[in-house]
């Protein structure tokens, strides 16, 4: 599978609704400019590729090919312009900047208490929607004209000005140095992954501590609050505390429930708050909140008030529809989770153009686990192999190792042995070059290897071994993670009862549930 070139105009203008590409035509009608105007040629033709190709522009003779960056350029800024004129991206944000925008061009005409006027309802505005930065921005600017111009506005107005300025300032700092925090964990996270012994987890909790600012939570504001439970919850992923990641995914959600129209300014934070919060419920295994915390995120989401932007629609059927397996997974209802897979096939092919690939990848490892639990393993080596055969991508290493080894298992289910050996061979050398492998992946190469020399008699044998010391790991706090990615307790136990994986997991999902 390799990447296709991607132009970012060619991107943008796939990307546009039938009402958008209307609104651009409209538009550029207002600019006095005819059907022929070479931009609009250009726009035409780009409309209608199905994918980006230079030399059929080129053979169009809209422009020669030393003038195409130029006009693509040109086209780009015009379909931009065209986009924050449309009504649906007239948001809170935008209306602020547009405010300060005008209040500029006031001040350069000389209109000094027009634009003060403006710019203080704007400051307001900003500072109730939690804008900070352009709220500072502004009070900047009420400075200047204040020093510069005598307008006796208001008599104290330089103390007023001074004082606010002072406090804006010190929650943008603090909203700064939290989100740097959180940036740094996400980054350390994906550099090393979750902790995987007791130095890590001092290491990492030093180096927390280390960057966390000193904070009063009664002066917190909403933005702050964000940041600092969004640090704290990649802290607690680092260290496996899924307790602690449901806790602040928890109070993250809420925040927006606190503040609803908040969340229609940020509906991308409060969608991820949502995924994280149900990660973390998948994690500890706590099935009614987490199948209450899935139906209230589809229901906000399918509110009319709720923005439905392509970017916050693709988002929602990314986390809406990864949980959904997740919850069937949880159950042990892999049939019934069946219908899910066409859905999901239809829905990548309708944002793929959003959708980064390694959670497509996800999604086709989700797909392979459910064939597997029902005991369709053609069908899940067939989805396996397009993350095993994809190597333009660069994924996380536990996805392409577990999708390796489920892929070992499928083969040995399925009576696929012919290659088998070949297989046990590649897969072992791939887990080996793999860095810092837990405890359960290193007991897995060990029987992987050995699988080859057991006699078929002996198998059931060898599965009981594994079965006792995998389950050592099963409640350790650094190594049942892995279980999450593979339920590989449940395979062998359903090869020593000599019974399905899907009733394996059922079976535990209800003795649980009559337990709790």
């Amino acid at each position: 599978m390799t990447k296709e070139p991607k132009d970012n105009l060619f991107v943008l203008v796939k990307s546009l609704s039938k009402s958008e590409k209307r609104q651009f035509k409209l538009y550029v009608g207002r600019l006095g400019v005819n059907e022929d105007s070479k931009f609009l040629l250009l726009f035409n033709v780009l409309d209608k590729m199905a994918e980006y190709d230079e030399q059929v522009i080129l053979k169009k003779g809209i422009v020669k090919k030393q003038q195409l960056s130029n006009l693509k350029a040109h086209l780009y800024k015009q379909v931009l312009i065209s986009l924050r004129l449309n009504p649906l991206h007239q948001n809170i944000r935008v209306q602020i900047r547009e405010q300060l925008d005008f209040a500029t061009i006031l001040y350069h005409k000389g209109l000094y208490k027009q634009s003060l006027k403006i710019l203080d309802k704007a400051k307001n505005l900003a500072i109730n929607y939690e804008e900070k930065n352009v709220a500072y921005e502004i009070l900047e600017l009420e400075k200047i004209i204040e020093s510069q111009y005598i307008t006796r506005s208001i008599s104290n107005r330089a103390d007023e000005l001074a004082i606010q300025a002072k406090e804006l300032n010190a929650h943008n700092i603090l909203a700064s140095k939290l989100s740097n925090l959180s940036l740094q964990l996400y980054s350390l996270f994906l550099k090393t992954g979750y902790v995987k012994n007791d130095d890590e987890y001092v290491k990492v909790t030093e180096y927390f501590n280390a960057r966390l600012p000193k904070y009063n939570f009664r002066d917190l504001g909403f933005r702050e609050k964000l940041w600092l439970y969004q640090s704290y919850l990649w802290y607690s992923f680092l260290i496996q505390d899924f307790l602690a990641c449901y806790r602040y995914s928890r109070k993250w959600v809420d925040l927006f429930y606190v503040n609803p129209e908040l969340m229609k300014l940020n509906p991308v934070f409060f969608l991820r708050g949502n995924q994280y919060l149900l990660e973390a419920l998948f994690f500890v295994r706590q099935h009614n909140k987490f199948k209450e915390a899935l139906k209230e995120l589809e229901t906000i989401t399918q509110e009319k008030w709720f923005p439905k932007n392509d970017n916050v629609q693709s988002l929602t059927f990314l986390y809406v529809y990864s949980n959904k397996f997740n919850l069937h997974f949880m159950e042990g209802s892999f049939y019934e989770g069946l219908p899910l897979v066409n859905e999901v096939l239809v829905g990548i092919k309708k944002h793929k153009s959003r959708i980064d690939e390694h959670h497509i990848m996800v999604f086709y490892y989700k797909i392979a686990s459910l064939y597997f639990g029902i005991g369709e393993n053609k069908k899940c080596i067939e989805f396996l192999d397009k993350i095993i055969s994809n190597k333009s991508l660069s994924m996380r290493e536990d996805l392409l190792c577990f999708s390796r080894v489920l892929n070992l298992v499928a083969h040995y289910e399925a009576g696929i042995y012919y290659n088998l050996d070949a297989l046990i061979r590649s897969t072992y050398k791939f887990l080996i070059r793999m860095e810092d492998l837990y405890e359960v992946q290193k007991e897995m190469i060990k029987f992987l290897r050995a699988l080859g020399d057991i006699y078929p008699h002996e198998i059931r044998t060898e599965f009981i071994k594994l079965h006792e010391k995998l389950k050592t790991y099963e409640d350790h706090p650094y190594e049942r993670r892995a279980f999450l990615y593979l339920d590989i307790i449940s395979w062998l136990e359903s090869k020593i009862e000599n019974k399905t994986v899907d009733s394996i997991i059922r079976e535990k999902f209800n003795a649980k549930n009559q337990l709790n």
